[in-house]
């Protein structure tokens, strides 16, 4: 899920603000020309579930953002992987001199070349997992471990002979500029390096993402508090239904947002912090870089009296009142709100099954 998206906050002030514009046309000063009437309908005062939930906005993207550098010996770019292409384990980064550079997956960058002899380590394990993952030990005769042994070397040829080496050419070994280690498959978003450019040891040639789909929402740091890794959310997309989600990150580092007019040193709250959502898109829907809606579930009351939002009127001093069906005004004490339903418990003042009058 441009690390990107919109400044995210909980939303209960529109609901508040039309009970308030309710209020004053409901109750005029005596002084001041009648308003014009409004048209209402009753709602039942209920016991149920109240679920608390924060809404947010966010973009549906991709996790991760990888820097992939040239680590071999210097050349001419000849060839890279064109924004947009997902390159999987195995196959091609990009070319330099036209020797091609290609991706294994791990999280241990690669450091050194791999040869018979070579000291043991956590890259030789990384290595080995990956010959195994391209079936390239048919016999199982290479141990995964952190020793590089004949059975590796005899792996490294078999790969060797898939690129079409003959059988002299062959080597048994790979120089650390032969392949880039990266935790997932990458998705390219640009090409750092022009092909027919001049390349290095250190130099940047691709940019990209992980290829799994997350929604990335930047949450205001006075919210951040009621969203836990683990919340479940509800997703709504443009133009489909809502899907299931889960917080599985919170950011540690807070933003201001830039060239908005909430970026005030002075205002802590207007910082935001990246959460990542994971989604499971259904079949078939292909949306990305996309604005979504996401309702975090944070927790849940169960068996609290409820009261719609639409029917709060402010009250004189501070606070808020209901107008009971028939005509009665009741001050009310509140608890939480449910934006996600138009519900907020009430505390006090009403009891269930009395109606309340909400506009129509």
């Amino acid at each position: 899920m441009s690390r990107r998206g919109v400044a995210l906050a909980i939303v209960v002030t529109a609901p508040l603000a039309a009970g308030v514009a309710y209020a004053a046309q409901a109750e005029p000063h005596a002084a001041q020309a009648p308003a014009a009437e409004i048209t209402t309908g009753t709602a039942e005062v209920t016991r149920g579930r109240l679920t608390q939930t924060v809404q947010v906005g966010g973009e549906l993207s991709y996790t991760g953002s990888y820097t992939i550098d040239h680590q071999g010996e210097a050349g001419v770019l000849t060839a890279s992987a064109a924004p947009g292409a997902t390159i999987g384990r195995g196959r091609i980064l990009f070319r330099v001199a036209d020797h091609p550079v290609r991706l294994l997956l791990g999280a241990v960058p690669a450091y050194r070349d791999f040869r018979y002899g070579m000291s043991d380590g956590p890259d030789v394990r990384q290595l080995e997992t990956n010959l195994v993952a391209l079936g390239l030990d048919p016999d199982h005769r290479m141990t995964v471990d952190r020793h590089f042994s004949a059975a590796t070397a005899a792996a490294i040829r078999r790969w060797e002979a898939s690129w079409g080496r003959r059988w002299w050419e062959r080597t048994g070994t790979l120089t650390q500029g032969d392949v880039v280690f990266l935790p997932t498959p990458v998705r390219v978003t640009t090409r750092s390096a022009r092909i027919g450019a001049p390349v290095g040891p250190g130099t940047t040639v691709l940019t990209g993402t992980s290829t799994e789909r997350a929604v990335i929402a930047q949450v205001q740091t006075d919210s951040l508090s009621r969203v836990h890794v683990g919340d479940r959310v509800s997703v709504e997309l443009p133009d489909a239904d809502p899907i299931p989600g889960r917080v599985t990150e919170i950011g540690q580092a807070a933003t201001l947002p830039a060239n908005s007019p909430d970026a005030d040193p002075q205002n802590p709250d207007a910082a935001t912090v990246p959460v990542t959502v994971a989604v499971r898109l259904p079949r078939g829907l292909a949306v990305s870089e996309t604005p979504v809606t996401v309702d975090v579930t944070t927790g849940a009351k169960e068996h609290v009296l409820l009261a719609p939002i639409a029917a709060l009127l402010a009250r004189p001093g501070g606070g808020y009142q209901v107008r009971l069906a028939g005509g009665t005004l009741v001050p009310v004490q509140l608890g939480d709100f449910d934006e996600s339903s138009g519900r907020v418990e009430v505390k006090s003042g009403l009891t269930e099954g009395q109606s309340v009058e909400v506009p129509a």
